[in-house]
């Protein structure tokens, strides 16, 4: 097959792969009350059902990377994208939420090894002088998926069920894994070590506190099954700690962390994804349970909030170049925390949609300034040589504060309020909504510690494998 050839199937299977693995991270959201109808389901299932995807891609996206480098890019690609697939298949068959949520898992982990490697097969597959362009197409085409994620979700609940959210991905994995397997060029990078007993700390240790907290006002916050997984999971992130400083191949080199930006920019992520997530969480089931809309058009009235970024980032990246990271960073986090804070002020159960579109916006222009110069900032603030798996920290760090925004919001909100009438959702929503607008405000607090303007740093090939700023 000549070159060319394999570059056309690089581009499309990857971009196709890239789209479906990034539209589940918010595909779900509108499903949300229909899972919870069908299935029974309380508010800590809805919780793991969202949370176990993203702590699964979170905890193995610095894994994925590595298995592919020791093991053969297109062959771990492959794999992935077939676990995603059957993943995706046990989560429609789902008879009841727990196995629900344990495919969810298992798509994470799948996504986990197909987005960072579907970006490094393109990007050895492209010649150097359109590497550039064939990137920002993917970058593009992974945001899209984020973007219409709600809205897709929600049209297919609307018109079909909600299992048809994950039946949508079968028919386009059982096309697109035979096709990566024989059009996609193998490669490999250096056998580097795998960091197993890392990725088993940090697996197990992190979901042991998001268990307690989401399981917290339920059982007492007191009680042997909330205090058992939070000081269980304390003790393994401490051991996860102890052992990254010790072992000679870290999963998460943690003297990175020495450097005064690089820890700015991963706090202010954290924070950042935490306030989003955990908000997107309440007010796209909020949409549907108080406003009154079906599942499509509450995803079609998402858009100007997720849909922001697909017209921002055109204008605010030549931007970031002239002035730097941090001016936008700051100013995006600030916005998003102002929009946030004015949905929790204005909605209600009499709220009409005209006044949460301003608020929408707001969240949507802060979203895209953060989006936009947060990758440059982390390579910049890092030796070229670590550039890779500083992206891939910077990514994960994200994915897991979205995860414990989805929980502390959620528990916060089941404190104040319940799935009753509509207005004890509000009442339980508002508290929840602007607990997020300060931890996102906190978030640009942490963002002013970064440096002004870091240099400038060209992006090497191996720093692709992490370099996922486009998804959220």
């Amino acid at each position: 097959m000549t070159g060319r050839r394999v570059t056309i199937w690089t581009f499309v299977v990857t971009s196709v792969a890239a789209f479906m693995v990034s539209l589940d991270n918010l595909v779900v959201t509108m499903a949300l009350p229909s899972i919870r109808a069908g299935l029974h389901a309380g508010l800590s299932e809805l919780e793991w059902t969202v949370n176990a995807y993203t702590l699964g891609f979170a905890v193995f996206l610095l894994t994925g990377a590595a298995l592919g480098d020791r093991f053969g890019r297109r062959r771990v690609f492959t794999a992935g994208l077939a676990v995603f697939t059957v993943a995706s298949a046990a989560a429609a068959l789902a008879p009841n939420v727990e196995l629900l949520v344990l495919a969810r898992a298992i798509q994470g982990i799948g996504a986990a090894t197909v987005l960072p490697l579907s970006l490094t097969l393109l990007s050895a597959a492209v010649p150097a002088e359109r590497r550039g362009a064939a990137l920002g197409v993917w970058g593009g085409v992974s945001g899209l998926g984020v973007a219409v994620g709600p809205l897709v979700g929600g049209a297919v609940v609307q018109g079909a069920a909600w299992q048809w959210i994950f039946w949508l991905n079968v028919p386009i994995g059982l096309i697109a894994v035979p096709i990566a397997w024989r059009r996609l060029a193998e490669s490999r990078g250096g056998a580097r070590r795998l960091d197993v007993v890392g990725v088993g700390l940090a697996s197990v240790g992190l979901a042991g506190l998001v268990d307690g907290v989401i399981r917290g006002n339920a059982h007492g916050w007191t009680s042997t099954g909330v205090l058992g997984p939070l000081v269980a999971g304390a003790v393994l992130l401490g051991a996860f700690i102890a052992w990254e400083q010790r072992t000679a191949e870290p999963m998460l080199p943690l003297q990175l962390f020495g450097n005064r930006s690089f820890a700015a920019v991963n706090v202010a992520s954290l924070l950042f994804s935490f306030g989003m997530f955990g908000a997107i969480f309440l007010l796209a089931q909020s949409l549907q349970l108080v406003n009154g809309y079906g599942p499509f058009g509450a995803g079609l009235r998402t858009l100007p909030w997720t849909a922001m970024p697909l017209l921002v980032a055109p204008i605010a990246g030549p931007l970031a170049d002239r002035i730097g990271g941090r001016p936008l960073i700051v100013t995006g986090l600030a916005l998003m925390a102002g929009g946030l804070g004015w949905m929790a002020a204005v909605i209600g159960v009499g709220t009409s949609y005209a006044s949460l579109v301003a608020p929408f916006v707001l969240a949507g222009l802060g979203m895209s300034l953060f989006f936009v110069p947060v990758g440059t900032v982390v390579f910049g603030s890092v030796p070229t040589a670590m550039q890779g798996v500083a992206s891939g920290a910077n990514n994960a760090i994200r994915e897991v504060g979205g995860v414990f925004g989805v929980a502390v919001l959620a528990s916060i909100f089941s404190a104040r309020g319940s799935y009753g009438p509509p207005q004890a959702f509000v009442d339980g929503l508002r508290p929840a909504v602007v607990v997020g607008a300060v931890i996102v405000g906190l978030g640009a607090v942490a963002a002013t510690f970064l440096r002004a303007k870091p240099r400038q740093a060209a992006v090497p090939e191996t720093a692709l494998e992490g370099e996922l700023a486009s998804v959220g």
